[in-house]
């Protein structure tokens, strides 16, 4: 079965790459939904080598990957005009090679991008097509991965960034496991073609077909009320953001070889935030969510909870204090205030260190008595 060949595929790259099973769990899910995902991270945490690797195990597909700079031109993403056309009065583009032909498309330093290329870009990101003049070309790209080493900081990036469902966070592997990354990098680097799995693209697309109908009625209540607590929290899901959702739920179900969501699935929320301050944040709503969900079939990541860093939620707990604290809070900005030291509140029950969490859940019960004194 094609699911099976995607699992062994997944399977195959978590064997080479030792510490980067929740980052290739999750462009598998997105993948199977037919989603972008987007990797953060500094140089030399594998964003690139993983995402080659895996374009390399979807067979007889062409690939195209990228390093976007200030001066990349569209001609360079998208192909040059066919000169032989141009001749003859006709603006066709020669798309051979290039992206358009694409299977998996993976574009490093996205946020490079500029104006000249923004549109075209933004519109192949979204709706999977791209236009030139008269000429509509549809692309067979079955996921866009963007990857960049920071987060734009000008506004008219923030379109792009949005462009891409799925935001994952990639880190240097814990020290614990150098020597299993080296031996995995030295298998790496001698790897033979003819010991990768692969899957085709047709297979990938009918999983991607299939995946569209998975039953969603058994979550569709928690998550309307996950997305809530998410706006609730200052968290932006639009409605067209909580609509595309639905496809990664859909596909962490597939994954598991099930044809019905259950809670756990919604996991996958975890890993749609917009600022990396945002993470910790999400992981206790989301967590506090699913953990009610014990089945054994659930996807492996929905059963991984990260210990939060103790330092970034003291972080979240200062910048609370200083929030409510400040003159002229409106009715709701204080009720997100209390709505964020909830979650931050369950967030502390996963840190591991007793002194941290002790120390954390003294600074949460003074701002709690400050809170209440005020009402």
């Amino acid at each position: 079965m094609a699911i099976e060949k995607l699992r062994s595929v997944l399977d195959y790259l978590k064997d080479l790459f030792v510490g980067k099973d929740d980052i290739i769990d999750l462009l598998g899910v997105t993948l199977l939904a037919r989603e972008n995902a987007f990797l953060l991270g500094p140089p030399g945490t594998a964003k690139s080598a993983i995402v080659k690797q895996l374009s390399k195990s979807i067979e007889g597909g062409n690939n195209f990957e990228y390093l976007l700079t200030r001066f990349t031109e569209p001609s360079e993403i998208f192909g040059p005009f066919d000169i032989r056309k141009l001749k003859e009065g006709d603006l066709i583009t020669n798309t051979e090679g290039m992206m358009p032909e694409a299977s998996l498309v993976f574009l490093d330093e996205i946020f490079n991008a500029n104006s000249a290329l923004l549109n075209s870009l933004l519109m192949s990101l979204n709706e999977k097509i791209f236009r030139r003049g008269k000429e509509i070309v549809k692309l067979p790209a079955l996921m866009f991965v963007g990857a960049s080493n920071l987060l734009p900081e000008d506004d008219a990036l923030d379109a792009l960034l949005d462009r891409f469902l799925v935001r994952i966070k990639c880190d240097y592997v814990d020290t614990d496991l150098l020597d299993q990354v080296l031996v995995a990098g030295w298998k790496l680097e001698n790897a033979k073609q003819k010991d990768r799995p692969n899957v085709t693209p047709d297979e990938l697309k009918k999983l991607q077909r299939e995946s569209r109908k998975v039953n969603l009625t058994t979550v569709r209540k928690p998550y309307v009320n996950l997305v809530h607590s998410l706006r609730n929290a200052g968290i932006n899901v639009s409605d067209r953001r909580a609509v595309k959702f639905q496809n990664l739920i859909a596909a962490s179900a597939m994954m598991c070889g099930r044809d019905t969501a259950i809670l756990s699935d919604l996991w996958i929320l975890k890993y749609v935030w917009s600022s990396e301050e945002q993470i910790e944040l999400l992981a206790g709503l989301v967590d506090n969510v699913i953990e009610a969900d014990k089945s054994i079939d659930a996807h492996p990541q929905a059963r991984y909870n990260k210990n939060p860093n103790a330092e970034e939620l003291m972080k979240e707990i200062t910048a609370l204090n200083d929030k409510w604290n400040a003159e002229g809070l409106s009715f709701e900005e204080k009720n997100i205030i209390k709505d964020k030291l909830r979650y931050i509140q369950s967030r502390c029950r996963w840190v591991g260190q007793v002194d941290q969490k002790e120390h954390l859940e003294s600074e949460i019960n003074d701002l709690w008595k400050e809170i209440l004194q005020s009402v």
